[in-house]
């Protein structure tokens, strides 16, 4: 290594390690390019657009007035395009490879839905729009609405949720209103919680003001039914079930768990972010679920995460249908229309809880969604999940002779192992990610569920081949089999191939560094 740049990221990179042959003066190796920050390319003066001078006016602004530069680099179209085009290659991605995330679901997004999603007057369409002018975009909505209900046999919809914990507060704040509705909300102030959940629905109930009480597991990482029907009293106002639960194994008792919740007054909230283990199959409405969130960008393939818009529809049971939020699609003898006061949704005859969002959803996942549905049929759907169960079986069953699962029996769309296997290798589950990295592999997810110590969870997903799933199982058996063979450098030194190498994560989170500045000039450095 001959140096480092400003960044501390190396000006040289010797690619003697690990086959490679020699250093380059670039830091470049062939066509992975080296990249500096946006702001490292500043050069006053370029642009990528010619703005004109404005005409005089007065400013409304007042002391808010900027005094200076924004702080946004000066880089030309061409500096642009290719400083992004070269970070986008150091991006892994489903269109890269499989992408063994447990509990995300990361499955290929068909271009059919992105055709869709963008066809003209639905991808321009804009919400403040008069309703007549978007009556399509609204019949849409409601057929999606309609499908998400046969799907779950639950009467009641409500879209306008953005995400998995958006919805769960949507529904956790139905439950509140008909407990209200009921003059039961001061009494009922617990909510119980698996210790198997995911970390979201604790939280939720906690923002809500409930306090939240941990359900045991049993050996064979499900509710432990006693323990559970132990904690049940007149001050619960629900539980919140995660199901196939985070273990992925599917909650055998959620029927008997279901009738002594109503038969305690309360409700019950299923956490639908692994509905794609089930949809076509059962309906979570026949198990006596309440509300359920549905992840879109899950189940129904519109695109997951990097903290775009999102959508995450919660249904409703009857009971809870009346309470969902506003606003809502309703059809009559003059089209479509949106539901946005509470006075109209009295006249309508429900009582909504209020708001979430300012606007309804976010269309272009639903279009998506719609797109995923209809293009699959209810026999396409049930083979969704068939074919994730398949998969994450044969995941679990290729490796379980070199790497160690916690529980005995299949799993669901998701296989789960623990760290039992590198007892003794001096290789911890962070190292063993780490070594993924330089096999061409994103990392499974990682110490979850809580419940498992090194957890390693791994959801393969339907969308992936066998060819492709052998390929990684071989990869993590080659893995297993060197941290045995005591190749621990292999591991504790990984990833030697990424373009950046492990960063110190204590320091990194005591320490971080959040913004950019400027390299101090070299006489103050010293």
């Amino acid at each position: 290594m001959s140096g480092m740049n400003r960044q501390g990221r190396p000006s040289s990179i010797d690619n003697t390690a690990h086959g490679g042959t020699h250093s380059t003066f670039t830091g470049n190796k062939a066509l992975e390019l080296e990249e500096p920050l946006l702001f490292e390319l500043d050069n006053p003066g370029a642009c990528g657009v010619d703005l004109d001078e404005p005409e005089p006016f007065s400013s409304r602004l007042g002391n808010f007035e900027r005094q200076g530069r924004i702080g946004l680099a000066s880089v030309s179209e061409p500096e642009v395009v290719r400083h992004f085009v070269r970070l986008s290659s150091k991006n892994y991605s489903i269109d890269a490879g499989l992408y063994p995330l447990g509990s995300c679901t990361m499955k290929h997004n068909p271009r059919l839905n992105e055709k869709m999603a963008r066809l003209p007057g639905i991808g321009d369409v804009h919400p403040l729009q008069p309703q007549q002018t978007v009556q399509g975009a609204l019949e849409l909505m409601s057929e999606l609405a309609h499908w998400l209900k046969e799907l779950t046999g639950m009467p009641g919809v409500a879209l306008s949720p953005k995400a998995g914990a958006h919805g769960e507060l949507c529904g956790m704040m139905a439950i509140r209103a008909a407990l209200i509705a009921r003059g039961e909300d001061d009494q009922r102030s617990r909510v119980l919680v698996p210790e198997s959940a995911h970390g979201t629905n604790p939280a939720t109930a906690a923002l809500l003001g409930y306090k939240v009480d941990s359900i045991p597991a049993t050996r064979d990482g499900r509710v432990d039914l006693e323990a559970f029907k132990a904690k049940l009293g007149p001050d619960v106002a629900a539980i919140m079930l995660t199901n196939p639960n985070t273990c992925g194994l599917f909650e055998r008792d959620i029927v008997e768990i279901a009738d002594a919740v109503h038969e305690a007054g309360a409700y019950f909230y299923c956490d639908g972010a692994n509905f794609n283990a089930i949809v076509g199959r059962v309906r979570p409405g026949d198990l006596g679920v309440d509300a359920m969130h549905i992840n879109l960008h899950k189940t129904f393939s519109t695109p997951h995460g990097g903290g775009g818009p999102g959508a995450g529809p919660v249904v409703f049971s009857e009971a809870l249908a009346p309470f969902a939020p506003l606003p809502y699609v309703v059809s009559g003898k003059d089209g479509f229309r949106v539901v946005e006061t509470e006075e109209a949704a009295k006249a309508d005859g429900t009582q909504p809880f209020g708001r979430m969002t300012a606007f309804h959803g976010q269309m272009g996942m639903f279009v998506r969604a719609l797109a995923y549905m209809m293009s699959h049929g209810s026999d396409g759907l049930r083979q969704v999940a068939e074919d994730a169960v398949l998969n994450a079986n044969y995941v679990l069953a290729s490796l379980k002779d070199d790497m160690s699962a916690p529980f005995e029996g299949p799993c669901m769309h998701e296989a789960l192992f623990d760290d039992r296997f590198l007892k003794g290798t001096g290789v911890e589950t962070l190292d063993f990610a780490k070594a993924m990295i330089d096999e061409g592999y994103h990392p499974m997810t990682m110490y979850f569920p809580l419940v498992v110590h090194g957890a390693l969870l791994i959801e393969p997903t339907e969308t992936e081949s066998k060819q492709s799933i052998d390929l990684f199982i071989s990869t993590l058996k080659d893995l297993a089999r060197a941290a045995k063979s005591n190749d621990k450098d292999r591991f504790t030194g990984a990833p030697y191939m990424s373009p950046r190498r492990r960063l110190d994560e204590t320091a990194a989170a005591r320490k971080p560094v959040l913004r950019w500045a400027p390299p101090m000039p070299a006489q103050a450095a010293e």
